[in-house]
Formats: structure tokens, sequence, C-alpha cells
């Protein structure tokens, strides 16, 4: 277990845990810049007594995720923050299988007493419409299984705005992480508790 998830066991307050790839961790960006970091600092600010702790990780599948709920539970979570897919997306995963993924990720973390928040993504055009159609589907299918609350797009309002995605096209930057953490923070007010 790192420093940081075990500052998360012991200080106390719930945690809320971002759990995700490379779209969570912030690849691209300082860290006090990641969604999750400038989530926390809107969390303070209103008055919420949370620690988000950031669980992302670069290049991460949804069979990647699955295979590592477990560091996710240890943490005990009230709140996870679940964004996985896009790198299932990229590469031609079948949707079928990132789908049975990311169903076994949310009834691990909901039987385990955890609220789960669902994040989607969607893919760039080249991908074809059918595959993205059923891609995206995906989220609503877990979604409306488990009876979580989804945001059905992770980048609202990042994708298309200017300076808010890196030269890559895919990553937010700085900017655009700070509208991410605003879209998260509006998703998840309806869980959280003063």
């Amino acid at each position: 277990m790192s420093t940081t998830e075990q500052q998360a066991v012991d200080d106390g307050r719930p945690v809320i845990a971002c759990f995700g790839d490379s779209l969570t961790a912030g690849y691209g960006v300082d860290a006090a810049d990641s969604y999750p970091s400038r989530l926390q600092g809107l969390l303070d600010k209103a008055g919420y007594h949370y620690r988000v702790v950031n669980l992302g990780i670069s290049g991460e599948t949804t069979k990647d995720g699955l295979a590592r709920v477990d560091r996710v539970l240890a943490l005990h979570p009230a709140i996870a923050v679940v964004e996985f897919g896009g790198n299932d997306g990229l590469r031609g995963v079948p949707v079928a299988s990132s789908r049975a993924n990311l169903d076994a990720i949310v009834q691990r973390l909901k039987s385990s007493g955890t609220e789960v928040a669902l994040a989607g993504i969607t893919l760039p055009p080249q991908f074809g419409q059918a595959y993205i159609q059923e891609f995206n589907r995906t989220y609503h299918v877990v979604a409306d299984k488990y009876s979580v609350p989804l945001y059905p797009f992770l980048l609202q309002g990042v994708w298309g705005v200017s300076g808010s995605i890196q030269q890559d096209g895919v990553h937010p930057t700085a900017q655009g992480c700070r509208q991410v953490a605003k879209n998260i923070f509006g998703f998840l007010q309806p869980m959280l508790k003063k």
C-alpha cells in the first residue's frame, strides 16, 4: 500500500476513491492538477470532509481495473468513482469483454457497501458508428443493472474546448482537469454528506 493510500486509511475522513486509467491518474499534468487533486480542493472549499485518493493508472483496461479492485476495497471507500474503458476501446477489445469486466468491478464495489459513481467515455469517430454505439451503451447497461449514477461523458466541457486537451488529442490539460473535477464534484453532490 502506498503512502497516499495509507494516509487515506489513517486520517479518519471517509474516502472517495477515484478509480480509473490515465484520465483519472492525470497523465501529462502535475499530480496537483489531476482531477482527483482538484476534486479534493472543491470538496474542502465547500465544507465536505472527505479524503480523495487517486487510484488511476495510465494505460489500464477494464481487465486491469478488475485485477486491482481489492486495492480499492482495502481503503473501505464511502464512494468510488469508476472510470475505465477508453483503453479497451482504443485497443479494439470486444465490447462484451469490457462490459463483463466493468460489470464485475461495479458488482464487487457495491457488494462491499461502497457507493459507486460511474463515469463514461467515448471514442473518436474512426472506430466506426456501430462499435462506438455499443461501447457507449456499456456504461448505461452497467449503471442500470446496479442502479448507480452515471456521468455519461467524463470530458464534458473539455473535449473540443481550446486549451483543455493535450496535443495527443486524448488527455486533459491542467485547465481540462479543472473542468473534469467540476463535472465530478457536481455529479457526486447528491451522494455527499456534510
